[in-house]
C-alpha cells in the first residue's frame, strides 16, 4: 500500500482527493494537512510514502515544506508530488529545486493523479518531455542545483542513460531504447544518481540540462 499524505489549504480539495485516493486498492490516505508546517509534521508522524503538496498554503508554503522534508534524513524515503497551475506558477521551479520529485496540474484527470502517485512513489520523476523542456529553460537562468558532480564523471553508457532520463523515459523505455533489460537500466540510473549526488531522477533531469548534455531544443 502506498501511504499518501494530502497537503492543501482548501478543505474541499482535500476531501475530493481523499475520496479519489481511497478508491484505489493500492493506496491509503494517512493524513491531511492544511498548512505547510502541518504537512511536515504529519510526514514525520504518519511515515507517509508520498506527499501530494500544494504550493500555496498558509504558515509555510509548499516549497519550504518540501525543502524541510527533503532535508530530513529520517524522511529520506518520502517523495513529494507537487500540485501546480504550471503555466502560471513559476514556483514549480523552486519546488523541484527544493526536492520535489514531480509536478501535476490541478485540473488533471482523476486517473492521471493516481498514476502520478504510483509513478513518483516508485521512484520515477514525473516530468513529461514537453513540459520538461519548458521547465528546464527556467533552471538554466538560475543558480546551479547543489549536486556533487557533472556528466563528465560518467561513462559513455551512463551518459546515454542520463540523456534518456532527461527526455522523460522510465526504466522500461530506457531499456527498450538501448537494448538493455529493465533491471540493467534501473542499475545504471541508480549508479548515475550516486555518482552525481542526485537525490532522485528529477535532479538527474536538471543536471542533464544544466550541463548542456541535453538542451530544450533537442526534445
Amino acid at each position: 500500500m502506498i501511504r499518501v499524505l494530502l497537503a492543501d489549504d482548501q478543505t474541499l480539495v482535500r476531501a475530493a482527493f481523499t475520496m479519489l485516493v481511497e478508491s484505489a486498492p493500492d493506496m491509503v490516505v494517512v493524513g491531511q494537512a492544511g498548512t505547510g508546517r502541518e504537512a511536515v509534521r504529519l510526514a514525520r508522524a504518519e511515515r507517509a510514502d508520498l506527499v501530494v503538496m500544494d504550493l500555496r498554503m498558509p504558515d509555510l508554503d509548499g516549497i519550504e515544506a518540501t525543502r524541510l522534508i527533503a532535508a530530513d534524513e529520517d524522511l529520506a524515503g518520502v517523495k513529494v508530488l507537487v500540485l501546480t497551475t504550471y503555466d502560471t506558477d513559476d514556483n514549480i521551479v523552486e519546488a523541484l529545486r527544493a526536492g520535489a520529485s514531480g509536478f501535476l496540474v490541478k485540473d488533471t484527470r482523476p486517473a492521471e493523479l493516481l498514476d502520478a502517485i504510483r509513478t513518483v512513489a516508485a521512484g520515477e520523476a514525473l516530468l513529461s518531455p514537453g513540459p520538461t523542456a519548458r521547465l528546464i529553460e527556467r533552471f538554466l537562468r538560475s543558480p546551479s542545483m547543489p549536486v556533487s558532480g557533472g556528466p563528465d564523471r560518467l561513462s559513455e553508457r551512463e551518459r546515454e542513460v542520463l540523456t534518456l532520463v532527461a527526455r522523460g523515459l522510465n526504466n522500461t523505455g530506457i531499456a527498450e531504447s538501448l537494448g538493455l533489460s529493465p533491471l540493467t537500466a534501473k542499475t545504471h540510473v541508480s549508479r548515475i544518481m550516486g555518482k552525481l549526488g542526485a537525490r532522485d531522477r528529477a535532479q538527474l533531469v536538471i543536471v542533464a540540462y544544466e550541463s548542456g548534455l541535453v538542451t530544450p531544443g533537442s526534445m
